[in-house]
């Protein structure tokens, strides 16, 4: 049985999660390029700083767009937490 409607939205679904892998992939090839940098120069991985105004700023970001605030904050860690990671194998190997 077709349901057009319900495949409408999960098309539209589909195009939004690749549209974000390949924001990701975008993402971390910069921040993998940062982690590259942060070794060279002899500098932590990790900015606490720059991540809770970033944090700051993304939650802001998610109540105007009516997303939840925490949610948006618990992804946003993630990411960092990962990010922080890969600047640590980077320092590592330098």
């Amino acid at each position: 049985m077709s349901d057009e409607t319900l495949n409408g939205y999960r098309q539209s679904i589909d195009n939004i999660d690749a549209a974000l892998v390949f924001l990701l992939a975008e993402r971390f090839k910069v921040t993998k390029a940062v982690g590259r940098y942060k070794a060279r120069a002899g500098l932590p991985p990790a900015d606490p700083g720059r991540e809770e105004e970033q944090i700051a700023r993304l939650r802001g970001l998610a109540d105007d767009a009516q997303l939840d605030a925490d949610f948006s904050e618990k992804f946003l860690r993630f990411i960092i937490d990962e990010v922080i990671r890969h600047h640590e194998r980077v320092r590592e190997a330098e």
